[in-house]
């Protein structure tokens, strides 16, 4: 297994398929990585040498590529910046509900909770 910027890439899968498990690399960088490397994007992870790893780590880091703990730290200082500017966005997030235009009357369920059902909202019809 090899360890870039502090996360284990399984051994079996392709280096290609296998740097998206970073947080911060996708599809599209990942292939960038490699060509900045030079590395076979068919190659698997257990038969990279140490030297590769080390040039995909240098790869990323030539890239400028945030990873990691740095871009989850600016991405959770985003969100508290718009919370704490009280934006509509920023709104949303502190209300814990969808943020980017999602409907709420009907579905939402992961961000809403289990429904509540509320009793006695149905009206008794009586014949007279």
């Amino acid at each position: 297994m090899a360890r870039i910027a502090g996360v284990e890439i399984p051994a079996k899968k392709r280096i290609e398929a296998g740097l998206p498990y970073i947080y911060g690399v996708g599809p599209s960088n990942a292939k960038r990585v490699l060509e900045v490397a030079r590395i076979n994007p068919d190659t698997r992870v257990k038969d990279l040498t140490e030297d590769e790893v080390a040039r995909i780590r240098g790869a990323i880091d030539k890239l400028k590529i945030a990873v990691e703990g740095d871009l989850r730290r600016v991405v959770s200082q985003n969100i508290k910046r718009l919370m704490d500017i009280k934006c509509y966005k920023g709104i949303r997030h502190l209300r814990k509900l969808p943020v980017r235009g999602q409907r709420t009357k009907t579905n939402a369920r992961t961000k809403r909770g289990k429904r509540q059902t509320i009793g006695g909202m149905k009206k008794v019809l009586t014949k007279t």
